[in-house]
């Protein structure tokens, strides 16, 4: 489901990809319902491609809302990311990913994935699978 999920440099909130165009996407945001073109010059990350550092290996951003999703019952993470702490925070991380990185995750890491993961739960998207980890059929 986060291969089509999009965030844009410079504007706020996530976007899902609706239409490809000429040197453009359409994109529409999910928490207004806007939709706008996105350009070539525009930073388009895909959240199917964002990782969290560990101390071991990097975490998949799939991995770390699932993990978010079962400390959170699939609900809206009821602190405010923007009044919380910095200690208040890395509290919330470290029950959602024991390993993170201390030196290389920073606050603002952590309140921007409280931020996506609450616009995903408003939006009904609770599934945060990337595509290509469906097990596969078995071949005959």
């Amino acid at each position: 489901m986060l291969k089509n999920i999009l965030a844009i440099t410079g504007k706020p909130g996530l976007y899902k990809l609706i239409s490809r165009g000429n040197n453009m996407l359409i994109v529409e945001s999910l928490v207004d319902g806007k939709r706008m073109p996105t350009y070539a010059r525009d930073k388009i990350v895909a959240l199917s491609d964002v990782s969290m550092f560990t101390n071991a290996d990097d975490v998949t951003l799939s991995e770390v809302l699932t993990n978010a999703g079962k400390k959170e019952g699939l609900k809206a993470v009821a602190m405010d990311p923007k009044k919380a702490s910095n200690d208040e925070l890395q509290a919330w991380f470290d029950e959602v990913l024991p390993d993170w990185d201390r030196d290389r995750v920073y606050p603002s890491d952590i309140r921007k994935l409280i931020q996506w993961y609450n616009i995903l739960i408003h939006a009904g998207i609770t599934d945060f699978t990337i595509e290509d980890e469906a097990p596969e059929e078995e071949k005959e």
